[in-house]
């Protein structure tokens, strides 16, 4: 199967926080999207491993993303090596995207901007003939995808690319509860994280709708990119 899109994320829930909108409104427009977590998220204060793999499921559905893989990497401790970067590269040249959103650059998780940089380093490396891949008993093609993008977590980054949400932002929101386990619930017994608050719930409203109010729409997420943002005309940015 190829994609137009492939979204990764470190962690179950992490494109669904920062790219859900977006991913939402390409398949709507009939892209074929998919989202791979490189881990289970199995060091999350709340939750299991377990109820994550569910809850990431559900959010699949209520996305409508074509595809959902997890790499089973370890969870904090998973490295920019070798071993890392072919098993991302085996994923590229599976479904062939044309474009790749990755993690943050630099957020306060660790395995947010190591893991932004181990995707993108994939990505070049998945488009070099020599390096030799297979699937499934078959030797995969070079692949490499026109563009990748990075959105934006925990910081506050200045994005170079800014993609109106308006008319999604619910379905973001519903696919984010999918998470039930790892944000805010009056009623939960377990400890208290930086993403089960009350404040951080009524963020993915707020920061969206900030960032649309400064495109003059009424919700937006952002993007940095690793290249300039090229248009056959300046007629394509209106």
């Amino acid at each position: 199967m190829k994609l137009d899109i492939l979204a990764f994320g470190a962690h179950p829930d992490d494109v669904e926080l920062s790219c859900g909108g977006t991913l939402a409104k390409e398949i709507s427009l009939g892209k074929k999207v998919g989202i791979v977590d490189l881990t289970r998220g199995e060091l999350g204060t709340r939750g299991t491993a377990d109820i994550r793999d569910e809850e990431a499921a559900n959010a699949a559905k209520i996305l409508g993303v074509s595809v959902r893989e997890n790499l089973l990497f370890r969870d904090a401790f998973f490295v920019n090596n070798e071993e890392h970067q072919l098993k991302i590269i085996k994923k590229i040249r599976k479904y062939r995207p044309d474009i790749v959103i990755a993690n943050a650059i630099d957020d306060r998780h660790i395995d947010h901007a190591k893991g932004s940089k181990l995707v993108s380093d994939a990505c070049f490396l998945a488009g070099l003939r020599r390096i030799e891949t297979v699937y499934e008993g078959e030797a995969q093609e070079a692949w490499r995808p026109q563009v990748v993008y990075h959105y934006i977590q925990w910081k506050d980054l200045t994005p170079d690319v800014v993609v109106d949400i308006t008319g999604f932002i619910d379905i973001k929101v519903e696919s984010l509860m999918a998470y039930r386990s790892q944000f805010y619930d009056p009623n939960s017994t377990e400890p208290v994280t930086p993403i089960a608050t009350k404040n951080f719930k009524e963020s993915i409203i707020y920061r969206a709708a900030n960032l649309g109010r400064l495109i003059n729409t009424d919700y937006a997420e952002g993007f940095t990119a690793e290249r300039y943002v090229a248009v056959s005309s300046l007629s394509n940015l209106i």
